[in-house]
């Protein structure tokens, strides 16, 4: 095994197989516990987009609610499931077979697109710069992830991120965006691990076998992360669980976790040397 293989695997937490079962009650219970450590606390906040991370984390969201639910004997927590199109999402009809499945306590849908365009434009006439596709679309993560937050205080909640070790070790997210959450439930899962818990809860086969993508930048509509990547997340998934991969495709993965380091750390204060 490479040296920052090993490296990056220690500090991923991932294990080389899982169980199903154990894993997903491993993060139900997570999630449970911090409800109850923190009393006036009252709901779950999550975007949906018809992917298979934000799907798996909004199921489990929602059975840890319902738990806590049917050992309170009442309703009082709700799982919010938030809808947050760019105008009119092109897989809209996969966002709502995973809310079909996931069955959520609440589902609000915010139109991004007004307040992502003004935004945008005021950085334009602010600066006099034309903010590119790929800047625009870091501007839609960051105001997905604010909208989740306002809800978050009208529904005394914390923000639900699907962060996972194969989007970990790539920095593929937005930071202050998808990157941005208070927790994580499928941190410690790779791509593949996320599937077979999928598959163990029943999940239909179209919500785990959709082809992940980002689908932030307009020029560029539902680009697969793995084109944008250019490596595949089985090799990512093999890399991550000990295995040798081809060694082009782990160097451009190594390439991709060591620019984006950055993204993985909190901000540095004057006190800090690890970085130095």
């Amino acid at each position: 095994m490479r040296q920052l293989q090993k490296e990056i695997i220690e500090k991923l937490l991932v294990q080389p197989t899982i169980d199903p079962e154990t894993e997903f009650r491993k993060s139900v219970d997570f999630l449970k516990d911090y409800l109850k450590k923190y009393p006036f606390l009252k709901s779950l906040v999550l975007g949906i987009s018809g992917g298979q991370d934000s799907t798996l984390c909004g199921y489990i969201a929602q059975s840890a609610v319902n738990e806590l639910n049917q050992e309170n004997g009442n309703e009082e927590y709700l799982f919010v499931a938030v809808r947050l199109p760019y105008g009119e999402q092109r897989d809209e009809e996969d966002a709502q077979a995973a809310l079909d499945w996931i069955k959520p306590s609440k589902s609000v849908t915010v139109n991004i697109k007004p307040a992502v365009d003004q935004s945008v434009k005021a950085v334009e006439e602010g600066t006099g710069e034309s903010l590119s596709d790929f800047l625009k679309g870091n501007v839609k993560a960051r105001e997905r992830m604010k909208v989740q937050y306002d809800l978050a205080g009208i529904y005394k909640g914390v923000v639900l991120g699907t962060d996972h070790a194969a989007e970990a070790v790539t920095g593929f997210f937005t930071k202050h965006g998808d990157g941005a959450a208070d927790l994580v439930p499928l941190y410690r899962l790779n791509k593949r691990q996320g599937r077979a818990i999928m598959k163990y809860l029943g999940s239909p086969e179209r919500l785990y076998l959709k082809i992940p993508t980002a689908d932030l930048e307009d020029n560029k509509p539902q680009i697969p992360d793995e084109v944008a990547l250019g490596v595949s997340y089985d090799e990512i998934d093999d890399y991550l669980e000990g295995k040798e991969i081809n060694p082009k495709s782990a160097e451009t993965l190594e390439g991709w976790y060591l620019k984006t380091e950055h993204k993985r750390h909190d901000a540095i204060s004057v006190y800090d040397t690890w970085w130095k």
